[in-house]
């Protein structure tokens, strides 16, 4: 006799899922599974030998298990010191600090493994490494650069102790990139000058970024910048000064427009000269009349 539709219905409701036999075989296989590795990382947590200690530590870090590694290296960095094994500890070590990104700690490895073993053939990597820490941790343009400082002073000594080494290139490539932060950073702080009115400020910034980034790709906007900053300067001057800050003015004209002839920045930059060589007239002839 056939169940009446509400019973079939409440059947199909309360059937179990098909896939609940396999996803609780999983979950039993997976439960042992990390049964038995815990129990493993327990053993070589406990193991006595050094060596094999040692090879599991190393293991574990090829793995990419670097926390398991970590605390293994640092318990045999004691165990270790002043014995034949205890350079390959210290290696291991600082690399599993910058595996996990603690990069302040494995800079900090990186350095004094270059020190404590500067004869060790692995000396010239950690040395670089402890640069790449440096700019792992160099943040972007708009925040404090300690860091990226640093970053570019530890890759110049990297260069300066291996000049032959095959990651010469790498190196001075991130000095780029690190100095272009730099770079961006001061045009940032000369431009906050200009806009917030303080224009002595503003023409000593955009001055000091030429000096030391001649080569910069703001260097016709500062250019110009420098041009009405010092234009705006002379404007808001008391009189005894106004006459040589006009002069100011049109010498950095002078300067942009022999630079940059056909800069679409010209003909604006050109006003401020026009305007800075007549109040130079005016107030070289109200001087001649005061002196008469």
């Amino acid at each position: 006799m056939p169940f009446p539709s509400s019973e079939r219905d409440r059947m199909v409701i309360f059937a179990p899922p098909m896939k609940k036999p396999f996803l609780f075989f999983f979950a039993i296989l997976s439960l042992a599974f990390c049964f038995v590795s815990c129990s493993e990382y327990s053993k070589v947590l406990k193991e006595k030998d050094v060596n094999i200690k040692y090879s599991k530590a190393v293991a574990y870090y090829e793995n990419g298990e670097c926390y398991k590694a970590l605390p293994i290296f640092e318990e045999l960095l004691g165990v270790t010191r002043g014995t034949l094994l205890a350079e390959n500890v210290y290696y291991y070590y600082a690399k599993t600090e910058y595996c996990i990104k603690d990069y302040y700690l494995a800079n900090y490895y990186f350095k004094t493994f270059s020190k404590t073993f500067a004869a060790s053939p692995k000396a010239e990597e950690c040395l670089f490494l402890a640069a790449l820490c440096s700019y792992r941790l160099s943040p972007e343009y708009s925040l404090d650069h300690q860091d990226t400082k640093m970053a570019i002073d530890q890759f110049q000594l990297f260069l300066d102790q291996y000049p032959a080494s095959t990651l010469r290139d790498s190196a001075n490539f991130m000095i780029t990139r690190l100095n272009d932060k730099l770079e961006v950073k001061s045009f940032e702080i000369a431009k906050l000058y200009y806009t917030t009115g303080k224009y002595k400020a503003a023409t000593n910034a955009f001055h000091h970024i030429l000096q030391s980034y001649p080569d910069t790709r703001f260097r016709p906007e500062i250019l110009y910048l420098t041009v009405k900053s010092a234009f705006l300067y002379a404007e808001g001057s008391i009189s005894s000064r106004k006459l040589e800050r006009y002069r100011a003015a049109t010498e950095s004209y002078v300067t942009f427009a022999s630079a940059y002839p056909n800069s679409p920045l010209l003909k604006e930059a050109e006003s401020y000269y026009e305007k800075s060589r007549k109040a130079i007239e005016k107030l070289t002839e109200t001087k001649s009349k005061k002196n008469e």
